[in-house]
């Protein structure tokens, strides 16, 4: 794929927009103050935090807003920590969370970062009710009560909800990029209408993190612009500048000729078509993606116990992993990945065809034809071809049926695909996005619903939904981890939704890139700790 617009074109456009340059020609290393990166990033639709809900959106709002409470790109694991709020306490009924705000703190357009901005932010997010907000409307918030729910006083913000969640489930929602804070003042000077700035907020910023916008191009490049004054100190990046580079092969040129500092979707074969080059490093970072089976028990078959437990003999887990998948994806049989608060590291199923065989043998099943819709990716296509040869052994015929994403998705919601290999990614950092996905499903016979579960027809018996509900209220997060740890024990002895393999994100970089995270599984990419050294 060719780029209209390169790193060096954006470095000489201004902060507000970027006019159209031809492609210069290659130069032998980016400047010392400038990261630039090369990804696929042409699914942003909206740099709303309030709307934004794609990974290539969010990796750019977690760069130029501020939360309640976030992550140290460098300590992941010791998970949220505070950020605008300095410290936060919970009432003795457990319903109401009370924040304080840092002092001291500005937006980047040098007005203070208050108490009253964050409550507007909350509000704002729930009146305008776009695909994220569904992460704080689960505390019972709605367009109608929001403002006598979130409240400013002074210093504090108060968020009162319809129950006594978890502490670790509420402030892990709120490190999602729906609840970041932006300049109440700056954006009311840009609404049209009732959109509360939406439209503006769209290809604009108003927040208080590390970078602003300086530009960015739908399908090209984003640029982001340091911000000097920012509070958890200042970037030594001047300039971020993400190109959209679809192809591997073209980011992997690019990063070997000095054009680029970051390659964040090479394939496997270009990843080790590196191995030998001693100016460039690849990290490997656990994202929170699941690759997964989902079995539909609309279909008569699959809806049998027995051909259900041989399935999880007929996947070729190893075969796989070391293979097509290998360094991109990892064996992970339970629906949380690692990363994530009571996550759990037990695969029990391996491949083995004769156990599968004697399974359907003894029920009395010989044979038998079940239909998968694929996505047209390369490796859900090597995925399905694997499953399909080794159910053939075990006398099952699987037929494979190619399709577009969006023809897949669409089969799928409305409950029309026996068979499903696809990825769900998390929507915020705690366990109850995925538990509540992988294990609810309140009405099977509903017209519509949006869990895998429902979508898979799987009717999840109630007393694990009455877990995976108890699971938000309790205030003990080891308790709380343990009650997911067997939830998901539960889950893998009996459910028809089988967690295969969690994504793997391979970056490969410049040797003297340090400070780099894309995240890990909780969050998105995080730029300001990146330096360059030789």
């Amino acid at each position: 794929m060719t780029i209209s617009l390169t790193a060096r074109a954006l470095l000489l456009a201004s902060a507000v927009a970027l006019a159209p340059a031809a492609l210069p020609a290659a130069w032998a290393e980016t400047p010392a103050d400038t990261l630039v990166v090369a990804a696929t990033i042409d699914d942003i639709i909206s740099l709303d935090p309030a709307q934004s809900f794609e990974f290539s959106g969010n990796d750019v709002t977690q760069s130029l807003y501020d939360r309640l409470v976030d992550f140290d790109p460098l300590a992941l694991d010791k998970g949220f920590q505070p950020s605008l709020a300095e410290s936060w306490e919970v009432s003795e009924d457990g319903k109401t969370i009370t924040l304080t705000m840092k002092e001291g703190v500005k937006f980047q357009s040098g007005n203070p970062v208050r108490a009253e901005d964050a409550a507007w932010s909350l509000q704002r997010a729930v009146k305008l009710d776009k695909s994220p907000a569904f992460i704080l409307t689960q505390f019972g918030l709605t367009p109608d009560n929001v403002e006598q729910m979130v409240k400013a006083d002074g210093n504090k913000l108060t968020i009162t909800m319809d129950q006594p969640y978890a502490e670790s489930f509420v402030l892990n929602c709120l490190t999602a990029s729906v609840a970041s804070v932006v300049d109440k003042e700056t954006a009311l000077q840009h609404v049209e209408g009732d959109d509360l700035a939406n439209t503006w907020l769209t290809t604009n910023g108003a927040g208080s993190g590390p970078y602003s916008l300086g530009a960015w191009r739908p399908n090209e490049a984003v640029q982001l612009i340091a911000n000097d004054a920012y509070w958890g100190g200042a970037p030594a990046m001047k300039r971020v500048i993400v190109k959209n580079v679809q192809e591997s092969s073209a980011q992997r040129l690019q990063l070997e000729k000095g054009d680029i500092d970051v390659a964040r979707n090479l394939t496997p074969s270009d990843v080790e078509g590196l191995a030998g080059n001693d100016a460039i490093k690849v990290i490997d970072e656990p994202r929170g993606r699941i690759l997964y089976m989902g079995m539909s028990q609309k279909d008569p078959l699959l809806s049998q116990a027995p051909v259900q437990q041989a399935m999880r003999h007929l996947v070729d887990f190893d075969g796989m992993a070391n293979s097509f998948l290998k360094g991109q994806w990892k064996v992970h049989q339970a629906f949380l990945p690692e990363g994530y608060l009571g996550a759990s590291d037990q695969n029990p199923w391996k491949y083995d065809v004769e156990a599968a065989k004697k399974i359907l043998t003894d029920a009395g099943i010989t044979s038998g034809t079940i239909t998968t819709k694929v996505r047209d990716l390369r490796e859900y296509l090597d995925v399905a071809q694997t499953l399909q040869a080794s159910m053939a052994q075990a006398g099952l015929t699987l037929n494979i049926e190619q399709m577009t994403g969006a023809q897949v998705l669409d089969a799928y919601r409305a409950r029309e695909v026996p068979i499903f290999l696809g990825e769900w990614g998390p929507d915020y950092a705690d366990p109850n996005t995925n538990a509540s996905t992988f294990a609810i499903n309140p009405d099977n016979a509903a017209e519509k619903g949006s869990t895998l579960a429902w979508r898979n027809s799987y009717d999840v018996p109630k007393a694990m939904q009455d877990k995976v509900i108890a699971a938000t209220l309790e205030g003990d997060s080891e308790k709380r981890k343990a009650m997911y740890m067997d939830i998901q024990t539960e889950y893998q002895a009996s459910a028809p939704i089988l967690p295969l393999f969690q994504r793997v994100e391979q970056n490969a970089m410049q040797k003297g890139i340090e400070g780099w995270s894309a995240g890990g599984a909780v969050t998105s990419v995080m730029y300001h700790k990146v330096t360059k050294g030789q």
